[in-house]
């Protein structure tokens, strides 16, 4: 918590440029250089007795290689909480952002061009979950003959998910057959949530000619497969190679830890989810993700709806040093764009 910090406006302000210069080449800053930078018109003797006073405080630290300071976690949480001043995102990379949002996409190319346009413009790794999909809605089924007791079933789930799947049945149904199974099942299941209208299938199909039943139980075990393969979670990443400027990340043991952490997916998810529940901007730095791994990085992260509904989480990974006053805005506006691509689809 960072109300037990009570530092006066000369200690904010060293805190405040220390962090920036830190962020900008990882150096550990003397005090005669943040003099320097401060501008204050005091002894460096008085600023070495306010570094102390910081570092007494785990505000910042001192590498054993150097006299220099560098932020501590403890100091980059406070510096975000009480010291950060968000800078407004430049028009032209708004617009950049906003280019990516093509209402013409679908549903996944929305999501891979949400990613590819964050680790572009913060030179980070970008990720974006499907944490909390939307239940499966059909919207359009086909069925198609192959071979004798083979058929395609063409199935659309929501706005653009089209999966395609081959059955077998117990006898040879003509064309004539299959399209009017496919009518008649399609007066259940179009727009509505699958496992609803699974329920009223069996519940109602008892009636209707037996052709039909034959056909129903391969096709709703064909369909239950792809509904549940639609509502997984899921991960999609880009730039991971972006980490590897960072003096920090360049260990190769950290790199394969790391980046096994991107191909694993399962705890970078479960992170992600914690932000679920943010009011815009999520932070976790380094050992507050909960992730040893982690523990020299930074995730910032933030949600994005469809019909007002929280269906995942986009954000970004780097190191603890990361511009935050840079990064926090265009995670910001990017979860916005990607939440009103998703509303408007034609």
């Amino acid at each position: 918590m960072t109300e037990k910090y009570e530092l006066d406006e000369r200690a904010q302000l060293l805190l405040r440029q220390l962090i920036n210069s830190y962020t900008q080449d990882a150096q550990p800053v003397g005090s005669k250089h943040l003099a320097e930078l401060s501008g204050l018109d005091v002894s460096s003797a008085t600023i070495r007795n306010i570094m102390a006073k910081l570092e007494d405080m785990g505000l910042v630290g001192s590498p054993h290689t150097s006299a220099g300071r560098i932020p501590t976690e403890a100091g980059y949480r406070f510096f975000i909480d009480s010291l950060l001043e968000v800078n407004d995102l430049a028009s032209a990379s708004k617009k950049v952002i906003s280019q990516s949002f093509s209402t013409d996409k679908t549903s996944g190319d929305l999501i891979h061009s949400a990613t590819d346009i964050l680790s572009r413009i913060t030179h980070l790794a970008g990720i974006v979950s499907l944490t909390h999909a939307a239940p499966a809605e059909v919207r359009h089924i086909e069925f198609m003959k192959l071979s004798e007791r083979r058929v395609l079933v063409i199935l659309v789930i929501n706005k653009d998910d089209v999966h395609n799947k081959v059955i077998h049945v117990e006898r040879d149904y003509s064309e004539q057959e299959l399209q009017q199974a496919a009518q008649t099942l399609s007066h259940y299941l179009i727009g509505r949530n699958f496992e609803n209208a699974r329920k009223i299938l069996l519940n109602e199909l008892s009636e209707l000619r037996s052709d039909v039943n034959n056909i129903l139980e391969p096709v709703l075990d064909a369909m239950e497969e792809i509904c549940n393969l639609s509502s997984h979670d899921d991960l999609v990443t880009s730039g991971e190679t972006n980490l590897l400027q960072y003096t920090e990340l360049s260990d190769i043991n950290k790199l394969r830890n790391l980046f096994n952490v991107f191909n694993e997916k399962t705890d970078l998810l479960k992170l992600l989810d914690g932000c679920t529940s943010a009011d815009g901007v999520e932070i976790f730095i380094g050992s507050e993700s909960g992730y040893s791994v982690l523990r020299d990085c930074s995730v910032v992260g933030a949600p994005y709806q469809i019909k007002g509904e929280i269906v995942g989480v986009l954000g970004v990974i780097g190191p603890t040093r990361i511009a935050y006053e840079q990064v926090i805005p265009i995670v910001d506006i990017t979860a916005k764009l990607l939440t009103s691509a998703l509303n408007t689809q034609k």
